[in-house]
């Protein structure tokens, strides 16, 4: 027997508030060595532009291990369609014995852990009196990210732009209340960054959005949208003023693009890297000063997933949330 748990499953079961701890933690217990993963493979779909990956790992914590995979497909041509661009299932196994625990919705379980691993970010690098939020992005991702970042940083204001006004605009409008400040629309890029202190970008972009012109003393960037080497939403300058962390230095050496071409234009070197996020967690040197330009680059580890599936089972047995099946 093993649990099945649906999107409507895990949105009764997982909270932001106990997911970004997790999060911290399982980060903290990667760049330890006590995760057991490989950088992922994955596949390009032509001719549609699609990639499909699987993400298996192992933790040995102190819970008695969690152990696991997801199968994870992102098909930028989705949007705006009935499916969403990214599109995954999680398999939970018995740390112990290998047998099947549960099988879970994978993209929601994507969405709120990307998000609770950027929190992570907010938390350890940026500023501690940061208020000003600018979101470059306005789909999904854009929706877990505010609330998310809100609970490390409650934000004084709120940004957000879109390539789509009319998508900004319906953020914007669906988004009210869900923070104590308003959210407004920019109608560029260079409009949304200007005063911001947190910047998370979460597009689909290929090619830069930002300009290293628009940077400003003390800001904290997120690059969230592109885990591919040929795409990437930040310029090679901004890069390479930033202090950067990487999630990975493994996973960022073959597939953050945002580094990766950077270094190819020859603007940053082979050591710009300054830490893993879970190096800070355990105690690393962040944030230099107050005037520093930090920068976290998200790829999202199978460590993540596989930690967020055993909370999220853990939950759903106390709550009894989930149908049974048998294989």
């Amino acid at each position: 027997m093993a649990l099945l748990l649906s999107e409507a499953d895990l949105r009764r079961v997982l909270a932001m508030r106990e997911l970004i701890p997790a999060m911290r933690d399982a980060l903290a217990h990667f760049s330890r060595g006590d995760v057991v993963q490989p950088v992922r493979p994955t596949l390009g779909i032509e001719p549609v532009g699609g990639y499909y990956s699987t993400m298996p790992a192992y933790l040995r914590d102190e819970r008695g291990g969690a152990l696991g995979m997801k199968s994870v497909t992102f098909f930028p041509g989705n949007a705006g369609g009935p499916y969403p661009t990214h599109l995954a299932t999680v398999l939970l196994l018995d740390a112990a014995t290998g047998a099947l625990v549960a099988i879970l919705d994978g993209r929601l379980i994507t969405e709120m852990r990307t998000a609770a691993v950027t929190a992570v970010s907010v938390d350890l690098l940026a500023r501690r009196a940061a208020a000003r939020l600018a979101i470059l992005g306005s789909g999904v991702q854009a929706r877990s990210h505010l609330e998310a970042v809100a609970l490390v940083r409650p934000p004084a204001s709120v940004v957000v732009w879109s390539r789509d006004p009319a998508h900004a605009a319906r953020f914007a409008r669906e988004m009210a209340g869900t923070v104590a400040c308003p959210i407004r629309t920019a109608a560029t890029v260079r409009e949304a960054m200007r005063g911001a202190e947190i910047v998370v970008a979460v597009t689909a972009a290929r090619e830069p959005i930002t300009d290293a012109a628009w940077l400003e003393p003390g800001m904290h960037l997120c690059a969230i949208g592109s885990s591919v080497p040929d795409m990437r939403e930040l310029d090679a300058a901004t890069v390479a003023r930033s202090r950067v962390f990487v999630d990975s230095r493994a996973s960022a050496e073959v597939e953050a693009g945002d580094l990766m071409l950077a270094r190819q234009e020859g603007r940053i070197g082979p050591s710009h890297v300054v830490a893993e996020l879970g190096e800070v967690a355990a105690g690393a040197p962040g944030r230099g000063s107050d005037d520093e330009i930090t920068l976290f680059k998200s790829l999202g580890l199978a460590v993540e997933d596989v930690v967020t599936a055993r909370l999220a089972v853990a939950r759903a047995k106390a709550m009894g949330v989930g149908t049974e099946v048998t294989l």
